[in-house]
């Protein structure tokens, strides 16, 4: 008997099953390397850079969330991938220094018997920012768009109508004035797997881990699939997507923090401190790949 979650399947999954390029990219490599095939850089970013970087954020969301308090701003982030994307770890270095009581955490958990009844936006609804507050979503209404269609928690039909109603949905919630961020962290399918192996190996980390990991690994190209529909038919010209190439988590959060601020007028914004969003690692969903789901 194993003390290992889900009695090791992922490490037997990497031994036995995952494909040969994968396991053999894992095995290869190097400490300080990237697990990504089409990542523009081989290197992980240095700490000190990133320390350097992500201090000088960190005033500048905190002036952000002075300026919405103020303004009465209603910002709503949502943060949206596959497992182990990096969507908790990007949302912790948004918020670490903000003010709690004006930037919460909305993760639900799967729909009750009552909101499994209801219309299927509405138990985000109940969620969404009041004047001066900023709303991370750690996952969202997009579970309709791909994770329920890729284990058929939804029927077809249900996900038709999903996709009639969620640009109008969103389109609502920009003419009432929310500010609607959308966030896909995109993540290869080595250092997804890789990231799981870590978890199953840390008990602090168990918790991290569902049985749709588990599935979920045996699924990467339907999920593939369901991704490229979902992002082609969502990102529109008041709504679009920020596709953030995350195998490196340094540059990932980084570059998610600043295309969020670069985007609000927000009062002393420095520029300098801000600095410019890396292209190859944040952009609209075309900059994507196959081995990252895209």
């Amino acid at each position: 008997m194993t003390d290992l979650p889900f009695d090791g399947e992922i490490s037997r999954y990497f031994r036995e099953d995952a494909p040969a390029d994968v396991r053999a990219e894992i095995e290869g490599v190097k400490k300080g390397e990237i697990l990504a095939t089409d990542f523009p850089y081989d290197k992980k970013w240095k700490r000190s850079e990133y320390e350097e970087a992500l201090a000088a954020l960190q005033i500048e969301l905190v002036k952000m969330q002075r300026w919405a308090k103020e303004t009465g701003q209603r910002i709503a982030i949502v943060f949206e991938g596959r497992d182990a994307a990096g969507k908790g770890g990007t949302i912790k270095r948004f918020r670490e220094n903000l003010n709690p009581r004006g930037a919460r955490v909305v993760a639900l958990s799967k729909p009750t018997d009552a909101e499994a009844g209801q219309w299927y936006f509405q138990r985000y609804i109940q969620h969404l920012p009041t004047a001066g507050e900023i709303v991370f979503f750690d996952r969202s209404w997009y579970n309709r768009g791909v994770v329920e269609n890729v284990f058929g928690f939804c029927s077809d039909k249900q996900r038709e109508k999903w996709f009639e109603q969620v640009n109008p949905f969103e389109q609502m919630l920009v003419d009432e004035g929310i500010k609607v961020f959308k966030i896909w962290l995109n993540v290869d399918r080595a250092a997804q797997l890789q990231r799981f192996m870590d978890r199953e190996g840390d008990p602090l980390k168990h918790w991290k881990l569902s049985w749709i990991d588990v599935e979920g690994l045996k699924k990467w190209d339907e999920y593939t699939a369901a991704i490229k529909e979902t992002l082609s038919k969502t990102h529109t010209d008041d709504t679009p997507w920020i596709a953030v190439l995350s195998a490196d988590k340094r540059r990932a959060r980084v570059n998610a923090i600043r295309a969020v601020l670069n985007q609000l007028d927000y009062t002393g914004k420095d520029a300098k401190a801000l600095g410019l969003v890396d292209q190859k690692i944040a952009g609209g969903p075309e900059i994507m790949t196959e081995n990252a789901g895209g």
